[in-house]
Order: C-alpha cells, then sequence, then structure tokens
C-alpha cells in the first residue's frame, strides 16, 4: 500500500493521507490528470473556483478513494510532528509500504525527516519520500480532501464519504 500526504493549517493542523494500492496507482493517476484543465500542471484546490471544486469532489467520492484525517486545534511545526508520528503508526499498522509527503521548503522537510526517523518506519521496511505536488497526482486527492475537511461545512459533507477520521491520541 502506498500513502500520499497533505495538509492544511486552516482551523488547526490537518493531515490528509491517501491510501492506494499499488495496483490502482495508474488509474488513481490517470484520473487525477484528467481533471486538469488546459495549462494547469496540478490540481490545487485553493485555486479552484468553487464549480470546479464541486466536480473534482463528485469524482474523487466516484472513485471510492480511502483518505484518513489527523487534526489538532494546534498549529505550526510541533502540531505537524505529532501527526506525523501518529500517522506513521497508522501507516505501519495498515501495512504501507511507500510515504509520500507533499514536499515543503527544504528545512521543512528536513524536520520532517528528524520527526520520521523518530517513529518505527524502518523497522517496518517503510520508506518515505518528499514529492513536488505537480509530480505526483495522487497528492492531490490528498489537497482536495484537506482543503473540504478545512473548510468545513457543506465542502465537509461532500467529502465525507471517503474520510476516515482517526482520533488523535496525543
Amino acid at each position: 500500500m502506498h500513502m500520499f500526504v497533505d495538509e492544511t493549517e486552516r482551523g488547526g493542523y490537518l493531515l490528509a493521507a491517501t491510501v492506494v494500492a499499488p495496483s490502482a496507482l495508474h488509474s488513481t493517476r490517470s484520473t487525477m490528470r484528467g481533471l486538469l484543465l488546459p495549462g494547469e500542471r496540478r490540481v490545487h484546490f485553493k485555486s479552484e473556483k468553487d464549480s470546479r471544486r464541486k466536480y473534482i469532489v463528485s469524482r474523487l467520492v466516484e472513485k471510492s478513494f480511502e483518505v484518513i484525517a489527523l487534526a489538532v486545534p494546534a498549529r505550526g511545526e510541533a502540531a505537524r510532528a505529532g501527526l506525523l508520528e501518529r500517522l506513521a503508526e497508522e501507516a505501519i499498522n495498515r501495512g504501507v509500504t511507500r510515504l509520500v509527503l507533499d514536499s515543503r521548503d527544504p528545512a521543512g522537510n528536513g524536520r520532517d525527516r528528524i520527526v520520521l526517523a523518530r517513529t518505527k518506519l524502518r523497522d517496518a521496511g517503510l520508506v518515505y519520500e518528499h514529492i513536488q505536488s505537480s509530480a505526483e497526482p495522487a497528492l492531490w486527492v490528498s489537497d482536495a480532501v484537506a482543503w473540504c475537511l478545512g473548510a468545513g461545512g457543506d465542502w465537509h459533507r461532500r467529502v465525507a464519504p471517503i474520510v476516515t477520521v482517526l482520533p488523535n491520541n496525543a
């Protein structure tokens, strides 16, 4: 299994992690590339109009993606670190073998590496990497879901069928 992670800091810190079986990687990427408008390099929810957002969410729900959400009311690096540790635990429990994080700046990626080095990822045979979202369409699912959960209200309702919200055990 693969897990693709993006975040939002609206109303706290939230990680959205899309779980994709290796056999579904090609179809996931094809589905997401099929949602690009001419000239777009990626689907980025904060840049989309509401009508496009509704269309994209309907496609995600139709495809029955599985997205795990973890959130805390705090913001910043400490909040992210706690959520990353919890997500690593969840990934190991689910048998994930590859964890892909949306790349941030070099310092942010470095802080993530320090946090993940404290986990049992290596012992579980799980590898992780940071990838630019424009290079990995599966990250776009997590971006869309994170945006919708952060926006709340009707957006939360629209993505609810594909989201599993995990309790924060911190």
